[in-house]
């Protein structure tokens, strides 16, 4: 029973890999993998179990546990992708992109990549990953290039979020659970986090030629009913609810689903009382319409893939793994590096729980420089699969990047400043 869960993890996940071959949306491989996993681990013996959790008491207890974690990820994901579909269904990211003149590939690759970097350590990856996407949807016309910035948005959130205690969920965890401190992390990482932001824009720039074009503007024969003012309200709405994300969990301890839905609900009143008191036919711009635009698919997709992974934890799969990883790899920089790599198969926040369980603050102390490269391995290793991390899977679900696609076009650069980041913390700290 132990093998065959790895097995149907496998098998699900080149169901997922080969979607487009195969013709079928990634969410359904991804949540029959998650419901199978966890069948399995129920079916399990209790004696393959480390003792005292083999348990179906315990078993249940793991499941809910897990789906807390994972419907505080879901919920949020749902609150701000409605939130930045609102601000563009009210024409707010125009406010943005009117500002920005330049077509030239090369010059928008720089803004847009280092733009998201420095967005992501105020934000955090997933928020922004999503915010940039909705901004190169107004920017962007042509479907290859769009995919292209998409993949560079993934990069570069990931970098951004990998340096900053806030930016990442890796790095909260590990800020939370004292192995980093606040100007420790921001010291030691920020150089390595621009290296694997800047190594892949530099291998990009070699192709990036002409200029992009933009999206076909719409019918000018029918007259937009949202004014200026209402525009720049919702604009200006949204963007509080995404910044001020990370204060509301600051100042009031609650997860960051709450902070988004607390924004969602104060943009929800707004425009109900803007449109249904309007003469115009409104309905298109208020929430109940705009909920129908959200990609429900992909959130799906994203508790199939971290139902699985939770499977695999409880099944004790992931700890056995960091044991292994230990034992041949005594060298940290060694241990990291496959953990971060493992990253971009599976979710990195239970790769970056097994370790915390496993290397007490006694094994290795605060600002220990393996908790500070497991912080930026596992925030950038993710990058080099598009279902490797939060951004990722965001991206995918607003700009539908196919998984094949991103693997031949950003798997390399990805890969290139993942190296380079590493080595580049190896030579600060030789």
């Amino acid at each position: 029973m132990f093998t065959l869960i790895i097995v149907v993890f496998i098998l699900g996940y080149a169901a997922i890999a080969l979607e487009h071959p195969l013709r079928m949306n990634k969410a359904a491989p991804a949540l029959l993998t998650g419901m199978l996993v966890w069948s399995l681990v129920m079916l399990a013996n209790e004696d393959l179990f480390p003792v005292g959790h083999g348990s179906v008491d315990h078993r249940i207890e793991s499941l809910f546990h897990h789906l807390g974690e994972i419907a505080s990820i879901l919920f949020f994901l749902l609150g701000a992708m409605t939130v930045v579909e609102l601000m563009d269904a009210h024409g707010g990211f125009e406010v943005v992109t009117d500002r920005i003149g330049s077509r030239n590939k090369l010059v928008l690759l720089w803004v847009v990549g280092f733009l998201t970097f420095f967005l992501s350590a105020a934000l955090d990856n997933l928020t922004t990953a999503i915010v940039m996407a909705a901004l190169l949807r107004k920017l962007i016309g042509t479907k290859d290039d769009l995919w292209m910035f998409g993949g560079v948005v993934i990069i570069a959130a990931n970098a951004g979020g990998a340096w900053s205690p806030i930016g990442d969920v890796t790095t909260i965890m590990l800020w939370i659970g004292g192995q980093v401190t606040t100007w420790s992390i921001i010291t030691s990482l920020l150089l390595p986090s621009l290296v694997c932001l800047v190594l892949p824009l530099l291998w990009l720039s070699r192709v990036m030629r002409g200029s992009v074009q933009r999206p076909e503007e719409p019918d000018t024969n029918e007259e937009r009913v949202v004014t200026k003012r209402q525009q720049y309200t919702v604009f200006i709405l949204g963007v509080i609810t995404l910044l001020g994300v990370p204060v509301f969990k600051a100042y009031t301890h609650l997860p960051p689903f709450m902070g988004i839905m607390f924004g969602l609900a104060i943009l929800w009143m707004y425009t109900e009382y803007v449109h249904t008191r309007s003469m115009e036919d409104t309905g298109q711009y208020q929430v109940t319409a705009i909920l129908r635009k959200v990609d429900h698919s992909s959130i799906l997709f994203f508790l199939g893939i971290l139902i699985a992974v939770a499977g695999l934890q409880t099944a004790g799969h992931l700890t056995l793994l960091s044991g292994w990883l230990s034992d041949v790899l005594p060298n940290v920089y060694a241990t990291t590096t496959i953990l971060g790599v493992l990253s971009a198969i599976v979710d990195n926040v239970p790769l970056v729980a097994a370790a915390q369980g496993m290397y007490p603050l006694s094994t290795y102390a605060p600002d220990n420089i393996f908790w500070e490269l497991l912080a930026l391995c596992a925030g950038t290793g993710g990058s080099m699969l598009i279902i490797g991390s939060a951004a990722g899977v965001a991206v995918m679900g607003v700009l539908g990047i196919e998984f094949m696609w991103y693997v031949r076009r950003m798997f390399l650069p990805a890969l290139i400043g993942y190296v380079g980041g590493i080595l580049t913390y190896w030579l600060m700290n030789a």
